[in-house]
C-alpha cells in the first residue's frame, strides 16, 4: 500500500488519469472545507512512492475534480465558491479558464466520455450545467430544484445525463429529446422505493427518504446505475425497470460518500463512507450475465466482499486504475491521506 499525505488539507476526491496509470489528482480543502483555501494536487506513482508533481492553490475548498478526456494535461475543479475551473499542468499556477454561473457550491464535475468537447457540473443551487471549454457561458442548464450532489454523463451514450440530489431521486435526461417543459427529463426514479427483492441481510426500517450523495454508471451494462447516500445503503437500478432497486447492499454504519463501479469487472463496485471504511461489493451478477433477460431474480448474491479500514477519518473518495491488473485503486479521506492499494488483498477468500 502506498501513501501520500496532503498536509494541512483534507481531501474530497481522488481521480486516476485516463491517459497515464501513474498519475493521480486530488481535490482538497483546508479545515475540512469549512473555511480557508483549496488545493489541487497532481501526484505521480514512482519507485520512490507517491510524489507531488505540482499543486494549484484556490481561494475556496475544492469538492471534486475531473480529468479532461481530450487533453492529457488538463483537469477541472468544482469550487466551494460556485466556480468551475480548468487547469493545465504545464502552465502557470492560475487556471486557463473559469466559469462562475452557479449560485452556490459546485459539488461535482464530470467530463463526457463520448462527446469529449463537453463536460458538466452540478451544484447546491439545484442545477446541472453543460459546458464546452471553449465557451465563456454554459451550453445548457438542467433544473433539478433540489441540491445536486452528483451528476454524470453516461459512459455508453454521450447524450444521457444522470444526477442524484437531496430529494432522494435519480434523474435521467436525454439531451436528444425536444427542449419542452420537461427540460429533457425522461425519468425521475425514487431511490427509496421498495426493492424488487428483499436481500436476506436487509432489515427494513421506518426511516423515510434520505439524501443521496453519490452515484455511478456500470461500465459494462448500459442501463445499470448504483446510488448511495446518508442512510448507508447502496442500491442498484436498471433504468429500463425504474419501479425499484435491483439490489440493496447494506453494511456501512454511516453515510456513503462515494461509489465507483469497477472498469474491469461488471459486478464489482467500491464505496467510501463516513464510517472510515472503504468496501468492496458485488451486486450478485456475473460478468456478461443479465439476470432480468434470463427470467432470473435480481439481487441474488449481492454482498460485501471485503473492506479496507486503514483510514482514520471520513473516507471521501475512491477511484479505480484503468490500466494493468484489475484490482488497483486509490482512496482519500479527511485524515489528510491518499492511499493506493490492491483491492484483491482485502477481499475475503
Amino acid at each position: 500500500m502506498l501513501e501520500f499525505r496532503t498536509a494541512g488539507f483534507n481531501p474530497y476526491a481522488v481521480k486516476y488519469s485516463p491517459f497515464f496509470d501513474s498519475r493521480l489528482c486530488v481535490s482538497a480543502g483546508a479545515n475540512f472545507g469549512l473555511v480557508g483555501n483549496g488545493r489541487l494536487f497532481i501526484l505521480n506513482l514512482t519507485d520512490r512512492g507517491i510524489v507531488c508533481e505540482k499543486f494549484f492553490e484556490t481561494q475556496d475548498c475544492l469538492f471534486d475534480t475531473a480529468w479532461s478526456e481530450a487533453h492529457e494535461n488538463q483537469l477541472l475543479t468544482a469550487g466551494g465558491d460556485g466556480s468551475v475551473k480548468l487547469f493545465d499542468i504545464n502552465l502557470s499556477q492560475f487556471p486557463i479558464a473559469s466559469w462562475s454561473e452557479h449560485g452556490r457550491e459546485v459539488f461535482s464535475v464530470h467530463w463526457n466520455l463520448g462527446h469529449k468537447t463537453t463536460f458538466l457540473s452540478s451544484s447546491w443551487d439545484g442545477t446541472v450545467k453543460i459546458w464546452n471549454p471553449e465557451s465563456k457561458t454554459s451550453l445548457l442548464t438542467l433544473p433539478v430544484h433540489s441540491c445536486v450532489y452528483s451528476a454524470q454523463f453516461s459512459p455508453h451514450n454521450p447524450d444521457i445525463v444522470t444526477a442524484v440530489a437531496r430529494d432522494s431521486h435519480l434523474r435521467v435526461w436525454d439531451l436528444r429529446t425536444p427542449a419542452s417543459a420537461s427540460n429533457h427529463l425522461t425519468l425521475a426514479i425514487p431511490i427509496h422505493a421498495p426493492p424488487k427483492m428483499t436481500p436476506m441481510n436487509f432489515t427494513p426500517t421506518s426511516v423515510g427518504p434520505t439524501e443521496c450523495l453519490t452515484h455511478d454508471w456500470n461500465k459494462y451494462r448500459d442501463t445499470i446505475v448504483a446510488t448511495a447516500g446518508v442512510d448507508g445503503m447502496i442500491r442498484t437500478f436498471d433504468i429500463r425497470q425504474p419501479s425499484g432497486p435491483m439490489a440493496v447492499l447494506p453494511g456501512h454504519e454511516y453515510a456513503v460518500r462515494k461509489i465507483s463501479w469497477s472498469p474491469h469487472l461488471s459486478d464489482v463496485l467500491l464505496s467510501a463512507s463516513y464510517d472510515m471504511s472503504c468496501r468492496i461489493w458485488t451486486d450478485g451478477s456475473a460478468m456478461g450475465v443479465d439476470h432480468s433477460k434470463m427470467g432470473m431474480p435480481t439481487g441474488q448474491g449481492a454482498r460485501e466482499m471485503g473492506r479496507m479500514d486503514r483510514h482514520t477519518e471520513f473516507a471521501m473518495g475512491v477511484d479505480w486504475c484503468l490500466f494493468g491488473a484489475e484490482g488497483w485503486c486509490a482512496t482519500c479521506a479527511w485524515d489528510e491521506r491518499v492511499l493506493v492499494w490492491d483491492v484483491r488483498e482485502f477481499m475475503r477468500r
